[in-house]
C-alpha cells in the first residue's frame, strides 16, 4: 500500500492539480476575451465611476455606447476614446418618459447590447425631520425607478437572444443603513432587492446579474449631493476623498462582468464586518448606528 501511495498516487495527484489549474487559468482567460467587440452600455458615463467604467472598457475592446444627461460633456469622453469612438445616447434617467425612447436609440446604436451597466446615481445627505418627501422621491426616480426601468425596457431584447450581461451600481449602503443618509440608503436597499429577484427570475435564460456594492469612492458624488431641501450638499467628505480610486473600482466591475460574478463588495475590512453584524448582531449594530447618529449631530452642533 505505502508503495503505491508512493510511487502512484502522488503523480497521479500532482497531475490532477496540474489540469484543474490549467483549466482555471483557460476558463479566466476566455471569459477575459469575451469583453472585446462586445457592445456595453454605460449610464452616467460622463463622469466619476461611468467615465472610469468607460475607459476601461474601452481598453478592453468593446463597443460603447456612453449615456448621460449632459451631452457635451459625454462628447468629451468620446474625444478622448478616439479609437472604435464610442456612440452616445443623452437623456434624463429620471424622467420615466424619456427611458423607453432611449432605450429604443441605445438598440439602435448596433442593433444589440451585450451588457447593461446601470451606474447612473445621485447621493443624498440629510437629517429625516429635516428632509421634504419631494427629495426621497427625487433621489428614488433617479436611483432605482430610472435604472430598473432602463433594464425592463432593454430585458426583451436581451431574452430574445438568450445573452446579455446586467449589471448595477449599488453601495455597500444597500446593505447597510447609516445615519443621515435615509434617501440614498433606501434607494440602494430597494436597487439590490430588485435585481437579486431579477437574477432569480432570469437566471435560466443564462442572462447573469452582477450587483456591485462599493464603499466610498474618490469622485464628486458628495459634492453633488442633494440635502434635505433639495440643495446641493457642495462639501467632499472625508470619508469619500480618502474612498477607492474609481479606475480601481472600474478595473473590479471589468473583472465582476468577465467572471459573472452575482454579488461583489468592494469595502475595507470595517463595512464588510457591519454588513455580517447586522445580520449576526442586530442589536449591536443598531446601538453603533445611534451612536455614530450622536457623535454626527455633536459635530453639525459645534
Amino acid at each position: 500500500m505505502e508503495r503505491i501511495m508512493g510511487g502512484g498516487m502522488l503523480p497521479l495527484v500532482l497531475t490532477s492539480v496540474g489540469v484543474l489549474l490549467l483549466y482555471r487559468i483557460l476558463v479566466r482567460l476566455r471569459r477575459g476575451a469575451s469583453v472585446h467587440g462586445a457592445v456595453v452600455v454605460i449610464t452616467g458615463a460622463s463622469s466619476g465611476l461611468g467615465k472610469e467604467c468607460a475607459r476601461v472598457f474601452h481598453a478592453a475592446g468593446a463597443r460603447l455606447v456612453l449615456c448621460g444627461r449632459d451631452a457635451a460633456r459625454l462628447q468629451e469622453v468620446v474625444q478622448e476614446l478616439s479609437t472604435f469612438a464610442p456612440r452616445t445616447v443623452v437623456f434624463n434617467l429620471a424622467k420615466a418618459d424619456c427611458v423607453e425612447k432611449a432605450a429604443q436609440e441605445i438598440l439602435k446604436c448596433y442593433g444589440h447590447i451585450d451588457v447593461l451597466i446601470n451606474n447612473a446615481g445621485i447621493s443624498y445627505r440629510g437629517n429625516i425631520l429635516d428632509t421634504n418627501m419631494s427629495v426621497q422621491r427625487d433621489v428614488m426616480e433617479t436611483n432605482y425607478f430610472g435604472p430598473i426601468a432602463l433594464t425592463q425596457a432593454l430585458l426583451p431584447s436581451m431574452v430574445q437572444r438568450r445573452s446579455g450581461h446586467i449589471v448595477v451600481i449599488s453601495s455597500v449602503q444597500g446593505k447597510i443603513a447609516i445615519p443621515y443618509r435615509s434617501a440614498y440608503a433606501a434607494s440602494k436597499h430597494a436597487t439590490q432587492a430588485y435585481f437579486d429577484c431579477l437574477r432569480a427570475e432570469i437566471e435560466h435564460l443564462g442572462i447573469p446579474v452582477t450587483v456591485i456594492s462599493p464603499g466610498y469612492i474618490r469622485t464628486n458624488l458628495s459634492l453633488n449631493a442633494v440635502t434635505g431641501d433639495g440643495s446641493k450638499y457642495g462639501v467632499l467628505d472625508k470619508t469619500t476623498a480618502s474612498g477607492w480610486e474609481p479606475r480601481d473600482v472600474a478595473g473590479a466591475v471589468l473583472k465582476a462582468v468577465r467572471q459573472k460574478s452575482r454579488d461583489v463588495v468592494l469595502a475595507g475590512p470595517v463595512p464588510t464586518v457591519a454588513i455580517y453584524l447586522r445580520t449576526l448582531w442586530p442589536a449591536l449594530f443598531f446601538k453603533l448606528m445611534a451612536s455614530r447618529a450622536r457623535k454626527e449631530q455633536r459635530r453639525k452642533e459645534e
